[in-house]
């Protein structure tokens, strides 16, 4: 969801700001308007890194070309936007309580940077639809999710940044995909970044002797892609998922270090395993916080999920998350 109905959890001071106010929603902080919101009020909460749509109630946005971003007004870090549920003329039929999706109502959209050419191709198609795309819940998203793992067996990786890429064997026809592209492959797409790296580490050859339906999922980095933030001298791939098709989940950590062995390619750095236990939304982003190894580089964030596959029902699906260094966000946007 980037945009849903949610409840104001507490409303506290700014100093040295007379006109505004910081709002807790979820485990978000957004600095709000003075005496626009109580806590227990219904609000309208669009998150970061999303696309509004070009219409009256989101025209002070547009010197930002409609974009919400992370920022900070009078010191104080804000994550999103929230609007009174009054904003807005929504339809009878849209059921205005906590947890209703509006996204799709307010034409909200995920922002995506720029495609180089590298990463541009030659289309096959959407991205299958029998591979769930590697999207990630933020942790202020499901403060929720701190409960539900408290005890249990995870480990953490380091988010990597850099373009996704989805590999798929099934039933004999192999797939190479971005985060929301299958590419022909062809000579049409020669040069493509994520085909070459499939073709670096034979990926199809592989993946047929395997003898399984599955789907490789990794982060491609190196030198032109992002700002080579780990400074890279060349582009590799870094493995984080491998899903098992025919069983519709992804692998445990066990099982996906083996494909990634067997196939001699590279995991994204792994940070420790560990019993689930933080407490706040606050612990978490602090863990995130760090470098790139051997850099001075603010690293993106980490990745927390449990050992063995596990569902999950604050997520109603996997259980998994992603904790965003707010250090590295506010870096990005300068």
């Amino acid at each position: 969801m980037l945009a849903s109905i949610q409840k104001v959890l507490s409303v506290e001071p700014i100093t040295n700001a007379d006109a505004l106010e910081k709002v807790k929603v979820l485990g978000w902080n957004v600095v709000a308007k003075k005496g626009e919101f109580k806590p227990g009020d219904l609000c309208i909460y669009i998150e970061i890194d999303t696309i509004v749509p070009d219409r009256p109630e989101f025209e002070f946005l547009r010197n930002k070309d409609f974009r919400i971003r992370t920022i900070k007004l009078r010191g104080e870090m804000s994550q999103g936007i929230v609007f009174p549920v009054s904003t807005f003329s929504f339809p009878s039929t849209l059921p205005l309580v906590e947890g209703t999706d509006v996204t799709e109502f307010l034409g909200v959209r995920k922002y995506e940077k720029p495609v180089p050419p590298s990463m541009r191709g030659v289309i096959r198609g959407n991205f299958p639809s029998y591979v769930p795309k590697t999207d990630e819940t933020r942790i202020q998203a499901a403060p929720k999710l701190l409960q539900e793992m408290r005890g249990i067996c995870c480990y953490s990786t380091v988010k990597m940044d850099g373009t996704s890429a989805t590999y798929i064997m099934r039933d004999g026809e192999y797939h190479v995909c971005s985060r929301n592209t299958d590419f022909k492959l062809t000579d049409e797409n020669k040069g493509n970044v994520y085909i070459e790296m499939g073709n670096k580490y034979g990926l199809e050859e592989k993946m047929r002797k395997l003898g399984r339906n599955i789907a490789i999922q990794g982060e491609i980095c190196g030198p032109s892609i992002q700002k080579n933030r780990m400074c890279l001298p060349e582009i590799d791939l870094f493995v984080f998922n491998v899903y098992d098709i025919d069983k519709g989940q992804y692998m445990g950590l066990s099982e996906m270090s083996d494909i990634v062995n067997l196939f001699e390619l590279k995991m994204v750095p792994f940070i420790e395993c560990f019993m689930f236990n933080y407490k706040t939304v606050e612990d978490v982003l602090k863990a995130a916080e760090g470098f790139y190894k051997g850099t001075k580089n603010r690293r993106e964030g980490i990745v927390i999920r449990p050992t063995e596959e596990r569902y999950s029902e604050v997520l109603k699906g996997r259980m998994s998350f992603k904790a965003v260094n707010n250090e590295y966000l506010l870096k990005d946007e300068e």
